[in-house]
């Protein structure tokens, strides 16, 4: 009854996605989003980082096992990819630009703003939480080379014959070593995501909220520099007509005209000095009110990418989790050929499914490291910018 139940459950099963994210997926695939995303992969900056990260991996594509190359494999090849995973990758030393090194002694010669240091590590973090994602893909191309040379050889597989029996251990041998594999997504838990995404959104407030006090800032003095000019003309105009109808109508008058007007314009120039030291200070605020608003809009993208590559992460670890539910189901029930031909059956269905979607999410950590170099260079350049003016 219990195999039966499975059955029923794995024929009604297609992909292993819900409802909601069948309707997701309807949203990501609209021709607007579509248009946007191949605009993206079409820049010479993503096919650059494409072939930065593709050459650290000593690969120029993707892993895929063709048929030919999967009926020549042997089962040394696939241990040895187990044996050789690359479980720290480093990806971020090569694709993160400008280089971390490059921005802290920035920060230490400069006098940037703390919340912009707390921008940079936090981009600095995202860089190496994106590392994680693609040696978990990496991780899950190299295991599912045993499902592909399990569908090979139960292609080969004939009753009553020595062959048949060889090939039924090895694909026994390579479904029981699969199920007992960890996942390669584990690494990348849900809670991990939730607790970056939390620390984003609180720089974001900060960023946000520094900005807008900045800004009411300028708009205050801005006004008062208004105000100040009004008042301080009229006072002048209305103080020179008094001294000077009282310095005509005395003895004195044609002598002392001539100081009370020097010392009038002697007044008017220190309000001017004073005056550009205020514009001065504006200016400054006006500069990082730039830098911060860059930054914001940056991290505002970021939490987005992350958001997106989250749900992508827990939908293939899912898929993996079952794909692994499945083989040991299988495993369990050796003698069961009936529920071996229906395991090759859904793992053969899925397949090209399945390396779709580590494409797709392979795509989309490139994207998120051109966004994160993008932003990183805008603030950079803002940061620059206000250095040289001040040096003038």
């Amino acid at each position: 009854m219990t195999h039966v139940r499975w059955f029923c459950c794995l024929q009604t099963r297609t992909t292993g996605r819900s409802h909601k994210e069948y309707e997701e997926d309807n949203l990501c695939t609209s021709p607007n989003v579509n248009e946007e995303y191949h605009e993206a992969f079409r820049t010479k900056s993503y096919i650059e980082i494409c072939n930065k990260a593709q050459g650290h991996l000593g690969k120029t594509s993707t892993i895929r096992l063709s048929p030919s190359s999967s009926s020549s494999s042997s089962s040394s090849s696939s241990s040895s990819s187990t044996s050789s995973l690359p479980f720290h990758m480093h990806l971020t030393e090569h694709l993160l630009e400008p280089r971390q090194e490059i921005m802290t002694n920035m920060t230490q010669s400069y006098k940037v703003h703390i919340l912009l240091v707390d921008y940079f590590e936090a981009t600095l973090e995202a860089s190496l939480f994106c590392d994680k994602i693609l040696e978990g893909i990496h991780l899950m191309r190299l295991s599912n080379r045993r499902i592909t040379r399990v569908v090979m050889l139960s292609k080969g597989v004939h009753d009553g014959t020595n062959e048949n029996d060889q090939n039924l251990k090895d694909i026994y041998k390579e479904l029981t070593s699969f199920a007992m594999q960890k996942n390669p997504f584990y690494i990348i838990s849900t809670i991990h995501f939730h607790e970056i995404h939390d620390q984003y959104i609180e720089l974001l407030h900060r960023l946000k909220s520094k900005r807008k006090r900045i800004q009411r800032a300028i708009s205050l003095k801005r006004f008062c520099k208004r105000l100040g000019g009004v008042v301080l003309v009229t006072s002048h105009c209305a103080i020179l007509v008094t001294l000077l109808v009282f310095s005509f109508h005395s003895i004195v008058g044609l002598v002392a005209a001539p100081a009370i007007v020097g010392g009038l314009v002697g007044l008017f120039m220190k309000r001017i000095k004073i005056k550009n030291e205020n514009f001065s200070t504006t200016s400054y605020c006006e500069r990082l009110c730039d830098q911060l608003d860059v930054s914001t809009k940056g991290i505002y993208i970021l939490i987005n990418d992350l958001d997106t590559m989250s749900r992508m992460v827990k939908r293939l670890h899912d898929e993996v989790e079952h794909r692994k539910m499945i083989a040991s189901v299988c495993v369990k029930n050796i003698m069961k050929s009936e529920i071996l031909k229906q395991v090759m059956k859904e793992f053969q269905e899925h397949e090209s499914s399945f390396l779709d979607q580590l494409e797709e999410l392979e795509e989309h950590v490139y994207l998120c490291f051109l966004t994160i170099n993008r932003s990183r260079s805008l603030v950079m350049q803002k940061i620059t910018e206000k250095e040289n003016i001040e040096q003038n």
